[in-house]
């Protein structure tokens, strides 16, 4: 395991050795992977979205009991129980706390007064500038290259143009996963790159062999964004079920998207109401119709079935592009070292070019 070689701001504001985040991944950054990571010098991000209040505690709890270096937690801003949920944050010291959406500056603040430091996700430089104004200490992109929800903007330009709005520390996501990414990113004036592909293909990861078999198979081609599945765009492996969504009318998609509604429900354990007032939430904060409200049900139980019960004729598997790049599954350790040791002999090599 290599001391540390790179020293930016998101090393000096988290307290890792490496400017390297496991990015928070549902159904796959579980406690496994996050101490994994975590313990190989780079920040662990908990996802918690697919999680209950007492299954996220227990999995802090567990990530504790594996590591002594700080991690984090995603959570969903617009979740009814976000608030809850940012308690058990703070009662567990949690160093971290990372956000899909813009919380509200209120939650920033109470947040930071309790020492954790808040990073949301934006995709735009104005959400950027909103959330810094706000007090959030950092702040994420992913460009159209990542994998999940995305957008259209690719991460060269993104990134940039982030960076001119904002003034606090940038993490760039969306096509990386090695060293010369790494010094590529910080080239620009990031702070650190988040990956979230190459993490999933790693040992530290749960997600079934035979899943990550089916990843490393695809080519750089291997991959489609669509808003078939709940709505948004969705950046996702190319598979005979993503196919037939894609081609399926939204008629015969809306029986099996009530089916994993109510399965959705159980899974969670929220009630009717709950989930009414966080459809309406996702409805006012993303601009989204009601028929996308009901296809975003479908997203948790379709990620479930591929990633966790490794049921690809029945699940969709969240992929990055970089997929197509990738042809092994080194540990969180291997993978976190080879990756700041390439970019530090990227970096040494390109001051030669200095006059």
């Amino acid at each position: 395991m290599v001391e540390q070689l790179l020293r930016t701001p998101l090393t000096e504001l988290v307290g890792v050795r490496h400017p390297v985040v496991q990015t928070g991944m549902g159904w796959v950054a579980g406690p496994r992977l996050v101490s994994g990571t975590a313990n190989a010098g780079g920040l662990g991000i908990l996802a918690s979205a697919t999680m209950t209040i007492t299954e996220l505690e227990a999995a802090i709890v567990e990530v504790k009991g594996r590591t002594d270096a700080p991690f984090g937690v995603n959570l969903r801003a617009d979740a009814a129980d976000a608030q809850q949920r940012c308690d058990l944050l703070i009662e567990h010291g949690v160093k971290v706390a990372s956000f899909a959406l813009a919380p509200k500056p209120e939650l920033i603040a109470r947040l930071k007064e309790h020492g954790l430091v808040v990073i949301p996700s934006v995709g735009l430089p104005k959400h950027a500038r909103k959330v810094a104004e706000w007090g959030a200490d950092a702040v994420m992109i992913q460009g159209g290259e990542g994998g999940g929800h995305t957008g259209s903007v690719p991460t060269t330009l993104l990134l940039p143009s982030v960076l001119d709005a904002v003034d606090i520390p940038v993490i760039a996501a969306g096509g990386f996963f090695d060293g010369r990414g790494l010094a590529a990113a910080l080239s620009y004036g990031a702070a650190g790159i988040g990956m979230g592909t190459r993490f999933l293909l790693t040992q530290d990861s749960a997600v079934p062999d035979a899943v990550k078999e089916l990843y490393l198979s695809h080519d750089v081609n291997g991959t489609v964004v669509t808003d078939k599945v709940d709505g948004m765009p969705h950046r996702m492996l190319r598979t005979k079920l993503v196919e037939e969504l894609t081609e399926t009318g939204a008629l015969k998609r809306l029986g099996p998207t009530m089916r994993r509604t109510r399965a959705f429900k159980k899974e969670s354990q929220m009630s009717w109401p709950a989930l009414l007032k966080d459809g309406r939430a996702m409805k006012k904060a993303q601009g989204r119709t009601l028929a996308q409200m009901a296809l975003a049900a479908n997203t948790p139980m379709m990620l479930k079935a591929g990633l966790v019960e490794g049921d690809t004729s029945a699940g969709v598997l969240a992929s990055g592009q970089v997929v197509g790049v990738l042809d092994d599954l080194p540990s969180c350790a291997e993978l976190i070292d080879r990756v700041v040791i390439e970019a530090a002999e990227c970096l040494r090599r390109a001051s030669g070019y200095l006059v």
